[in-house]
């Protein structure tokens, strides 16, 4: 078992140019059935030391909230790192990770991550857990797409969302907590009741990702694929990470536009995009740092099937 907290290889870490880190890369995609969840209060977020910084949390939110009253403080999964396990010594091919995860809300992730004074709540530290402590770091999910044209669905963000309005992102939001009954830690759970909500835990990664898919395209779940999940991505401004997954649609690009005019949540939203692998490089750029590291980790997929083949 090769406990992981950051990425530990050149083909792994963003380098100094790449405005992300791939934090995990599964290249070969892993199913329900190889992704766990280690859900626990012991990966919260631990308040910093500096009794103003930790009072500007309160103020960046107030202010907030003063300027837009419909801002909802939602109950997010936080992301404190990973294990793996690695078929044999010499493959090193990743067959099964637990995600280590604990509680954080909205409220929080705005007044740290997204704190104007993000970095000092930093600890300078090679460990990536360490690093991270004091941050929200809700973990976000994304999915790439292909059609059955061969294309990939990519979003233009509404300019009325609260991050990045007008980038270009594959569709994704976040795993919920409060979709599987989860409002906070309950401790003095029995071994059994833990390996179950870790177990419904481990689903939602999974199910939420559909679910966006869905609310935000407007296809129907039948059209779907299981996804397969493709790794960690983290972009290196705020340090948000964001979980990745595959999937493929039956549809063809001019059945899918149609879906999208009707989509659910189609107002976070002004376009919907299928585009090349080429043409999606080309987009890159304006992609949130964390979808550049998606698009990363589908290409390292890509390049893992033709090593297969």
């Amino acid at each position: 078992m090769d406990s992981q907290a950051t990425a530990s290889s050149a083909a792994e870490d963003g380098d100094a140019s790449t405005p992300y880190d791939l934090l995990l890369s599964c290249p070969l995609g892993l199913s329900p059935s190889q992704v766990s969840a280690d859900f626990d209060g012991s990966h919260d977020r631990i308040p910093h030391p500096d009794i103003d910084l930790e009072n500007s949390i309160t103020e960046i939110w107030d202010q907030r909230v003063h300027k837009n009253a419909s801002l909802y403080n939602g109950t997010k999964f936080r992301y404190a790192g990973f294990i793996t396990h690695k078929e044999g010594s010499e493959s090193g091919k990743i067959s099964w990770v637990s995600l280590r995860l604990g509680l954080t809300d909205y409220r929080t992730f705005v007044g740290t991550n997204l704190n104007p004074l993000w970095e000092r709540f930093l600890v300078p530290s090679q460990e990536d857990t360490i690093r991270c402590q004091h941050t929200s770091s809700p973990l976000g999910n994304g999915a790439i797409v292909e059609t059955s044209d061969n294309k990939i669905l990519v979003l233009r963000r509404s300019n009325n969302v609260g991050e990045f309005p007008g980038h270009f992102v594959f569709p994704g939001g976040h795993p919920e907590p409060q979709e599987i009954g989860i409002a906070c830690h309950q401790p003095g759970k029995s071994l059994r009741e833990s390996e179950m909500l870790n177990k419904r835990v481990s689903e939602e990664m999974f199910d939420s990702i559909v679910r966006e898919v869905i609310e935000e395209i407007g296809v129907p779940d039948s059209s779907l694929s299981n996804p397969l999940f493709i790794g960690v991505s983290r972009r290196k401004m705020n340090v948000r990470p964001a979980a990745f997954f595959f999937m493929t649609c039956t549809l063809q690009s001019d059945e899918i536009q149609k879906c999208y005019s009707s989509a659910q949540d189609g107002f976070e939203s002004t376009q919907l995009h299928e585009v090349t692998l080429i043409e999606l490089e080309n987009l890159a750029s304006k992609m949130p740092g964390c979808h550049q590291g998606g698009l990363a980790l589908y290409k390292l997929m890509l390049e893992a099937g033709k090593d297969a083949r």
